[in-house]
């Protein structure tokens, strides 16, 4: 019997980093006219990083070598991936107008530095910079379907961390039941924020079992790549069995409560936009039918799903509310 013993140079097959990772890297060096750097670095992954590092900052985003993440592969999809070019151009944020075609206006939003806040009924409040967080959590990517109350949808890949991995690092005492989070408000950069009719800044919120459902996640980027500006850069709530108005963008406070927290359109108008904002087919809009929907860059429409088709995961958090609450679960 032939045994070969490994030398101590040699690497595992485990450790070997996965090719589509590897040709994403070399490609965002080639197109920052920095392979240079990383042919200096070495060729070991401690290099590579350390130049990707430095390609990063030169693109204004420190956190861009951490993508593409790894895709997981419990989240399926009923449908192909929305293509890029429409989910980047047909976007909401109120902060920069009130209109779909907001993405060059949103360009104005400065995602450095950038300083997150975690306060309320917590063991030790806690201000965290966005890059120091990207090192504490492992990002992965989840492709997810995202529905709008306004019924239309799109299927796009996350890239990011669950919600409740940065719940436990907020390490919550017992008497939190809720997570209010909030955008960023800046005057400067914020034309939408001229409308003093809106309860500025934008908030949601979601209870602490809806928080640590496996489902829910922080995105942190989009198609491979760090989070676009207009679609809720550096840190975005993604929600998927929830109308789109509950995936809060450009967040920059977590704080845990007591109370269940008024959120942003609940203010606005409750009859249409409550808290719980659960997608539901059967259970229409004031104004408008939501048992199907259009997809982007598709034309026609589509039936509409319970908990837009994540029941599996999300249904036996409103087991005992659904009597309680009736159509409320899903406005």
């Amino acid at each position: 019997m032939l045994i070969k013993v490994k030398q101590g140079w040699e690497l595992p097959e485990s450790a070997a980093t996965d090719e589509s990772i590897f040709n994403a890297r070399r490609g965002l060096l080639k197109s920052m006219g920095l392979g240079s750097i990383a042919l200096a670095a070495g060729t070991t992954g401690a290099g590579i990083d350390s130049s990707m590092a430095l390609a990063a900052k030169a693109s204004g985003d420190p956190s861009a070598y951490l993508y593409p993440a790894k895709r997981n592969e419990k989240y399926k999809l009923d449908r192909p991936l929305t293509e890029e070019k429409f989910a980047v151009t047909y976007n909401n944020f109120y902060e920069f107008g009130s209109h779909k075609r907001i993405s060059k206006s949103a360009q104005a939003l400065k995602i450095r530095p950038w300083q997150v806040k975690i306060d309320g009924e917590v063991k030790k409040e806690m201000t965290i910079d966005i890059d120091d967080l990207l090192k504490k959590i492992p990002l992965e990517e989840r492709v997810y379907r995202f529905r709008c109350v306004e019924a239309w949808s799109m299927a796009v890949p996350w890239s990011g961390f669950p919600l409740k991995a940065l719940v436990a690092l907020a390490k919550p005492n017992s008497s939190a039941k809720y997570v209010r989070m909030e955008t960023l408000f800046d005057r400067g950069i914020m034309p939408g924020l001229r409308q003093p009719w809106y309860p500025w800044p934008y908030a949601e919120g979601l209870t602490i079992e809806e928080a640590t459902n496996d489902l829910a996640f922080i995105a942190t980027g989009l198609y491979g790549k760090p989070m676009p500006k207009q679609n809720g850069a550096p840190l975005r709530l993604a929600t998927p069995w929830k109308y789109g108005f509950k995936s809060i963008k450009s967040i920059v406070r977590f704080t845990f409560l007591r109370e269940k927290p008024e959120t942003f359109w609940e203010l606005v108008q409750p009859r249409e936009y409550g808290f719980w904002a659960n997608v539901n087919p059967k259970v229409s809009h004031p104004r408008w039918s939501q048992a199907s929907e259009r997809v982007l860059g598709n034309s026609g429409r589509v039936p509409t799903l319970l908990y837009n088709g994540y029941g599996e995961f999300v249904a036996d958090l409103y087991t005992d509310l659904e009597a309680k609450l009736g159509d409320r679960l899903y406005r």
